[in-house]
């Protein structure tokens, strides 16, 4: 006997149905049914953490709900939205009892951060997870980066905020960094790029210390541009002679144009940069923002 709850229903039509039960796949199944619950306005992938599935397990059923013609031909995904669901304390509470790896991830969390989570911070895990897609050890890894990232800014102590977390958990997310793979590379490669700040800063004729947040983020543009700090060099110079002093936005803009033209390294630059005759040169300072 069919036990009914007064809860909302979810309806399959029959057309779908019967495509699913010729097919036989129950992962294919729970999925379409986790799809229709959340009205098809969450991507497939997303899913993974609610339904408690890793993300070959979750890619195996989107296909084959795929071939069944019952989601639509594979896209680009786009990006995330800047916050997730808001859930409601009884969904994060039962996700607590249910035990597993979402209790075991809060409290690893806890441990690394030296705090209890409050509700609304489980929350912002559960919607990494959930909403994100991102695995238990993905989101470890991010909050880690995000600890060592303040305490090496701020001095030892300080801890991020779960919402810095959560911020930049939708960047790893916007990145593709969905695997623990694809973290470790991130982290290397942020790694590497940390250590040439102090060069970059002295090319600048900044000396030994630290960049700003909003430098940072010039400087790690201006390296991923493919830039080596003699070549940002040039661009400051360049801009301290047209402003008089150093203009982050007037020099990002030069950089901008000389990578656009594919001019890199000091000799390509000095070689390649010649302005035609009566132009001046303006680069567009506020065209471009950066990630």
């Amino acid at each position: 006997m069919l036990v009914y709850s007064p809860e909302e229903s979810v309806t399959v039509s029959a057309q779908a149905l019967r495509r699913l039960l010729e097919k036989g796949d129950g992962d294919a199944a729970l999925l379409y049914l986790a799809l229709l619950r959340h009205h098809g306005t969450i991507q497939p992938r997303a899913l993974a953490g609610e339904l408690r599935w890793e993300r070959p397990r979750i890619e195996a059923a989107e296909e084959a709900l795929r071939q069944l013609g019952l989601i639509a031909p594979a896209e680009q995904p786009p990006a995330p939205a800047e916050e997730s669901p808001a859930y409601q304390r009884s969904d994060i509470l039962e996700r607590l009892e249910s035990g597993g790896e979402f209790r075991s991830l809060v409290a690893e969390v806890e441990r690394k951060l030296g705090k209890k989570l409050t509700v609304p911070d489980i929350g912002i895990l559960l919607g990494l997870q959930d909403y994100l897609g991102l695995p238990g050890d993905v989101i470890y890894l991010l909050v880690c980066h995000c600890a060592e990232r303040i305490q090496r800014r701020y001095g030892p102590g300080r801890r991020p905020a779960m919402r810095q977390i959560e911020k930049e958990g939708y960047a790893w997310a916007r990145k593709g960094i969905d695997s623990q793979r694809a973290a470790a590379a991130y982290l290397k490669q942020y790694a590497q790029r940390q250590e040439t700040i102090p060069l970059y800063m002295r090319a600048l004729g900044l000396g030994e210390r630290a960049p700003s947040p909003s430098e940072e983020k010039y400087l790690t543009a201006w390296q991923e541009m493919g830039f080596a700090p003699e070549a940002v060099a040039l661009a400051a110079d360049k801009t301290i002679l047209k402003c008089h002093e150093l203009k982050w936005p007037y020099c990002n803009g030069i950089l901008k144009r000389w990578h656009e033209a594919g001019l890199h390294t000091p000799e390509e630059i000095q070689s390649g940069d010649r302005p035609a005759p009566g132009r001046e040169d303006k680069p567009r300072e506020s065209a471009w923002k950066y990630v």
